[in-house]
């Protein structure tokens, strides 16, 4: 970022009334030498995301970190995702406090989800027999808590009927590269517990999807189940809702400014039991996946777009 900052002021032809800055702040001061505004956006604070593995990492990040609050507060205006991440923006950076960051959400490239749905994509993906499909799309992470999605799952067995229980598949699609140790190790660890549970039939596990499968899972699913807590943003939910389709969310961060809670899906405390029964609504009155999806991409439209973002 800094090498393409001094290119772009030095070397480059253009001359810039304002320069758009993605995420990382350390070369805010390069690119104020264009005499430029400067626009920050903010997704979170990189101090707060970067794992200090080893010796030679925590020192390289210290100095990085040490960086990141007065090269942002060098930024003629600052942004955000979401208010969940302007109150870590300013609990975390507290020589910033004065000057509050306004809150952008991200918005989805609609015409990318109106594309024509092949449900041949993911044949293979759903039993024939399953009507009520809840959906898992999120990166094999730890701090994703994905474990959620099946100890609710598990917990939603115990609450139903056999006859309604035949009726349930649970599809886990995630990010997943073979470089990432993370992801491999993970994926093994939530292919045990489904295992432990004695869930196998009822779950597919999904590695690196294409975006044809992506839309293929989101229209025929019932409903999102998303189960990180405290995310920045989330716009997962944001791509379920407009496909009309409800989310089931933790009650933390990003969801709680983009799922309204028994409008467009549940926001739920993080425990099965609670997944459990927001999972169960749908199974005891199907029309609610219909109705509550509708009411999704209105929301997405009216708040997410990109008119809105211009």
């Amino acid at each position: 970022m800094i090498y393409v900052s001094i290119y772009l002021v030095f070397f480059s032809s253009w001359r810039m009334d304002v320069v758009f800055c993605d995420q990382v702040s350390v070369c805010i001061p390069f690119q104020k030498l264009s005499k430029a505004r400067i626009v920050f956006y903010c997704h979170f604070p990189d101090l707060l995301l970067t794992q200090r593995k080893s010796i030679v990492k925590a020192l390289s990040c210290s100095v990085i970190d040490w960086l990141e609050e007065p090269t942002t507060g060098m930024a003629d205006s600052v942004l955000v995702n979401s208010n969940f991440t302007a109150e870590t923006f300013l609990s975390t950076f507290t020589s910033l406090c004065s000057n509050r960051p306004r809150v952008l959400y991200p918005s989805l490239n609609f015409s990318s989800f109106d594309k024509p749905v092949v449900k041949e994509e993911i044949e293979d993906l759903i039993p024939p027999t399953a009507k009520c499909v809840f959906l898992s799309i999120n990166r094999y992470e730890r701090k994703k808590n994905l474990n959620l999605a099946l100890e609710a799952l598990d917990w939603l067995r115990n609450i139903i009927s056999d006859e309604e229980w035949k009726d349930v598949h649970l599809v886990m699609a995630g990010g997943y590269d073979d470089r990432v140790t993370e992801n491999k190790e993970h994926h093994l660890e939530l292919c045990k517990l489904a295992e432990q549970y004695n869930l196998n039939s009822k779950v597919t596990f999904v590695r690196s999807f294409s975006d044809a499968q992506k839309l293929s899972l989101l229209n025929q699913c019932s409903c999102l189940i998303y189960t990180p807590s405290h995310a920045h943003f989330g716009i997962v939910p944001i791509e379920a809702m407009y496909m009309k389709r409800p989310v089931i969310a933790v009650n933390s961060g990003g969801p709680l400014e983009t799922v309204q809670n028994g409008v467009t899906g549940f926001l739920c405390n993080p425990d099965a039991e609670s997944f459990a029964l927001a999972m169960k609504e749908f199974l005891k009155n199907p029309s609610l996946s219909s109705t509550m999806g509708v009411a999704g991409k209105e929301n997405v439209i009216k708040k997410f777009s990109f008119d809105v973002f211009a």
